[in-house]
């Protein structure tokens, strides 16, 4: 048994698969809120430009959280603070459902985004710390599961329970699941010696709480997500609300990088960076964020806007590849690192990422579901094979007493990369848009003859048209990223075949 291992004298697939509960939980509530909105706006009796602060505050506070919940997990203990942001997420989701106003709903959506936070994070370092090298890829296999699967079925879900009951259950279907998670954690999750030895040796010598770096934390990426979330709705760096918050957002984190690398104690280890495998893996995990959540978003909204697809719908186009996703994980997770070095798989992968997002880059209007269907599965076929080796690779050579840490800023990354995702696709959305619709509009001719009825027979063709050129634009730009990252991977390290973790 390893000495760092949470599974005590138990089977660590057991410990595995307790951890992930409230993983999946946390990503597929966030997928479902989104389908939700709407419902959500109308039940508060809010706009619907009010009501992205719903998802806003979430985003905010969890982006605070993410960075110092291994600072966070020393302190109070790895299996105290996993249940304790388990038991937060799951009490902030009844209070999201008891919500009547919007104040109240944005300050249960932070308590839950504080409990979220701290989750994927701690659940990561158990992982890498009850599992030997050789085996880590298998078990991100499975804990990768929760991660691209919650996705695709968050929006199948969210419309059925939205449609066929109300958006209250959106937050209350956590309850359940919260309860069996803090159950199981509590029965058979154990706190290791060696980390109540680290603990007691920390706490002896007196922990120096690092307040500027918290604070820094805060204002750096609680501003950063606000223009992440708000930047295409507000038009952008033309808007001084915007250039506000980048500003104080760049500010922050430039003085937070300074402060951090001189301090003894730093709130966020980014001493950890200068391992090359970590610094390469959170560039890629960075791209793998923007790469998945965007297009989880382009995708039904490319159907419902162009195509009259309904929520329930659209969500069913992106199902169908979660359960492709579900297969292809356990035979990524027996090949990396077996067979063939993680750097290789993360190359291929990216590249078959790029013509993945190609082919959708050529769709039109008289594609049919089955073909909206397979143009997602093109896609995810590449995302176990670069979730599970990026994973695996992320922790070589990295001290065993610095997994928590590790997981923190690796969980960041793919969280910030989905919000930068979402905000560039949005963006670029629009500005495409007007640029399609302008040069069409150029080619209409003879419009002095046409009648009334056929100018706006035209306008919403043009309409139409532009929209559509605007988003297999995105998808040709992500496919562009895609393969000016793939070689980015070639510098990873190899990881050892049978090798057990440093310091295990």
């Amino acid at each position: 048994m390893l000495p760092r291992s949470a599974a005590g004298e138990r089977s660590p697939w057991l410990i595995a698969v307790i951890v992930s509960i409230a993983t999946f939980m946390e990503v597929l509530d966030t997928t479902i809120a989104n389908v939700a909105l709407r419902h959500i706006a109308g039940g508060l009796a809010i706009s619907l430009d009010e009501s992205t602060w719903i998802l806003t505050s979430y985003l905010v506070s969890n982006a605070i959280v993410l960075p110092v919940s291994g600072w966070l997990s020393n302190v109070l203990g790895r299996k105290r603070f996993y249940m304790i942001c388990v038991a937060l997420f799951t009490a902030s989701s009844v209070l999201c459902s008891m919500a009547t106003s919007l104040s109240f709903m944005i300050v249960a959506r932070v308590l839950q985004g504080i409990g979220g936070g701290g989750l994927a994070p701690t659940e990561q370092s158990i992982l890498t710390d009850t599992f030997p090298v050789r085996m880590r890829a298998q078990v991100f296999a499975l804990y990768g599961v929760t991660v691209v699967l919650a996705p695709a079925i968050g929006p199948v879900l969210g419309g059925y329970l939205t449609d066929a009951l109300s958006w209250h259950w959106v937050f209350l279907i956590n309850l359940p699941v919260g309860i069996v998670s803090l159950a199981l954690t509590s029965a058979f999750v154990t706190e290791p010696p060696a980390l109540i030895t680290e603990r007691k040796r920390l706490l002896a010598e007196g922990f120096r709480v690092d307040y500027v770096g918290f604070a820094l934390v805060a204002v750096g990426f609680g501003t950063l997500q606000v223009v992440f979330d708000k930047f295409s709705r507000d038009d952008g760096f033309s808007s001084s609300f915007i250039v506000f918050f980048a500003a104080v957002s760049a500010l922050s984190l430039t003085t937070l990088v300074f402060w951090e690398l001189a301090h003894p104690v730093p709130a966020v280890n980014l001493r950890l960076l200068k391992l090359r495998a970590f610094a390469i893996s959170n560039v890629v995990m960075f791209a793998i964020g923007f790469m998945l959540i965007s297009t989880t978003q382009l995708l039904p909204q490319f159907t419902q806007q162009l195509m009259g697809y309904d929520a329930m719908t659209a969500g069913k186009a992106l199902g169908f590849a979660g359960i492709v996703t579900l297969f292809l994980m356990p035979i990524s997770g027996m090949v990396t690192g077996r067979l063939i070095q993680p750097k290789w798989i993360i190359f291929v992968a990216l590249i078959v990422s790029g013509f993945a997002l190609l082919h959708e880059s050529h769709l039109d209007l008289s594609v049919s579901f089955q073909d909206i269907a397979l143009a997602r599965v093109y896609q995810v076929v590449a995302l176990p094979f670069l979730f599970i080796p990026i994973s695996a690779a992320s922790y070589v050579g990295m001290p065993a007493d610095k997994s928590n840490e590790a997981s923190a800023i690796i969980n960041l990354m793919r969280n910030l990369g989905g919000s930068a995702g979402v905000s560039f696709a949005t963006t670029m959305l629009a500005e495409r848009a007007q640029f399609h619709q302008a040069r069409l509009a150029e080619h209409i001719t003879a419009a002095t003859n046409l009648g009334h009825q056929s100018l706006l027979q035209w306008a919403q063709t043009v309409q139409t048209q532009a929209e559509l050129m605007s988003y297999l634009d995105v998808f040709h730009l992500l496919a562009v990223i895609c393969f000016a990252l793939a070689p980015l991977a070639i510098f990873l390290r190899n990881v050892p075949k049978g090798a057990v973790a440093r310091g295990h």
